[in-house]
């Protein structure tokens, strides 16, 4: 009898040896944190890890790429071992690039890996405003309107919110349209021509604002003036006014509706329209394209170096082959 009983045990054991033994050996379990602190070269990242699998964490951290689903083979950050929550610096990015970026922590068994997150790095303008660029057939632009307050050089561009002061310039100025802060993101700025003319410069460096002949390349591109208007404009109503007719953005370009200030000071149209300045001059009068939330057509018309507009910058891609002279 208990000869048997010590027989059963041995049986237990070595059943529980045996699938001790085939347990299947695990890789850590990692989430992968969302993308901030964007800039032009860098961002911010990290990862948590939900199950260390079945041995020690050794390293861990982010992995990146521009093609999807990055590991350990493409470029990485190293948090060591310790804690589960951690954050990585990405550096060393290209300008305008789309990357990819995995948490990754390993064991002696391998590497686990979070869901592949996207993002994609942005262009400064001096003061360190982000922009995001969309390429439209053979041009370049960015996707916001202009927000520096200062010219390339770090200059200050005058900052006027009196209707008597705006009326009277005859050099550069900016504000913000009915002198509210909180319109400048997303809309973006206002500014006369003056500022526009200025050889300091208003864009990021390798861009500058588009001539009337680059924004008749954009229209003819998109359709004409008819229709051109639809493919331009942001969807939908969160910014622009009810009915935002016809509107798709299929462009990209993302119009938005940041009004306009008059040569007396008055603010018109936030929400309704946008106006963008052409660097062309005329004379006393520079073309604006113009923008409705009521139709698909873009309007071209001439107003005063007075008034206020907003800036869109497009690439310079001559800047590239230019060797001086």
């Amino acid at each position: 009898m208990k000869s048997s009983f010590i027989s059963r045990l041995i049986l237990v054991l070595l059943i529980l040896i045996f699938s001790n033994s085939c347990k299947n050996e695990e890789v850590p379990t990692v989430t992968t944190t969302e993308i901030t602190g964007i800039t032009d070269t860098s961002a911010i990242s990290g990862g948590t890890i939900t199950s260390e699998g079945t041995s020690i964490i050794h390293t861990k951290g982010v992995c990146w790429s521009t093609e999807e689903d990055p590991t350990i083979v493409n470029d990485t950050t190293d948090n060591g071992a310790g804690t589960l929550t951690f954050t990585s610096n990405i550096t060393g990015l290209n300008v305008a690039t789309m990357y990819y970026v995995r948490a990754y922590a390993s064991n002696s068994v391998g590497t686990g890996y979070g869901m592949a997150k996207s993002f994609t790095t942005v262009i400064l303008d001096i003061e360190g405003h982000g922009y995001h660029e969309v390429t439209i057939g053979t041009q370049t632009w960015l996707v916001e309107n202009l927000k520096t307050t200062k010219y390339n050089n770090g200059d200050a561009i005058p900052y006027v919110t009196d209707d008597t002061e705006w009326n009277t310039l005859t050099y550069g100025g900016y504000c913000n349209c009915n002198n509210s802060s909180g319109h400048v993101n997303p809309y973006g700025r206002l500014y006369n021509w003056y500022a526009i003319s200025d050889n300091r410069n208003l864009c990021p460096t390798g861009w500058h604002v588009p001539e009337d002949s680059e924004w008749t390349t954009l229209i003819n591109y998109l359709g004409g003036q008819d229709i051109a208007g639809a493919k331009l404009k942001e969807r939908g109503t969160t910014h622009w006014d009810s009915p935002n007719a016809d509107a798709t953005n299929e462009s990209g370009f993302s119009a938005l509706p940041g009004g306009h200030r008059y040569t007396t000071g008055g603010f018109a149209y936030f929400g309704y329209n946008g106006t963008w300045w052409s660097s062309t001059d005329a004379g006393s009068t520079v073309e604006n394209i113009i923008l409705t939330s009521t139709n698909s057509t873009v309007h071209l018309n001439n107003f005063p170096k007075s008034e206020g507009s907003s800036v869109r910058c497009i690439f310079s891609n001559s800047l590239i082959f230019n060797c001086g002279g």
